[in-house]
């Protein structure tokens, strides 16, 4: 009986499958600075709704990237941490970081070409 999930056909589709979306590689990388309460990472991350944020922080647990540590007090207070699975993706993310550099860098350079070159009269 199929389960409806197909199963990763390599392992950067298996990479993927933990820490892809428009969200999971930024909760990761401020989970990655600190240990942080659900409302700090909605301010990190800006247009996220509440309920997006839940269901990523959920995923990230899943997998074992992420800890939730619910405290028994009133008001409830809960704070997510980078596990030590979670930190092995940091040279992953400094990659990324320094790919997205690069390519700022050399989108700029284009833009400053593209302004300085004149139409041939």
């Amino acid at each position: 009986m199929a389960t409806g999930k197909k199963d990763a056909s390599c392992p950067v589709e298996t990479t993927l499958k933990v820490i892809g979306g428009k969200w999971k590689v930024l909760i990761i990388h401020f989970l990655l600075e600190d240990t942080k309460r659900f409302g700090e990472l909605a301010k990190c991350l800006g247009r996220i709704s509440p309920k997006t944020l839940a269901q990523q922080l959920r995923e990230l647990e899943e997998d074992g990237v992420i800890a939730r540590e619910v405290f028994a007090q009133v008001p409830p207070k809960v704070e997510y941490t980078i596990t030590s699975l979670g930190i092995t993706l940091s040279p992953i993310l400094h990659a990324m970081a320094d790919w997205g550099t690069f390519l700022e860098a050399r989108q700029e350079k284009t833009k400053r070409t593209s302004r300085n070159s004149s139409p041939a009269d």
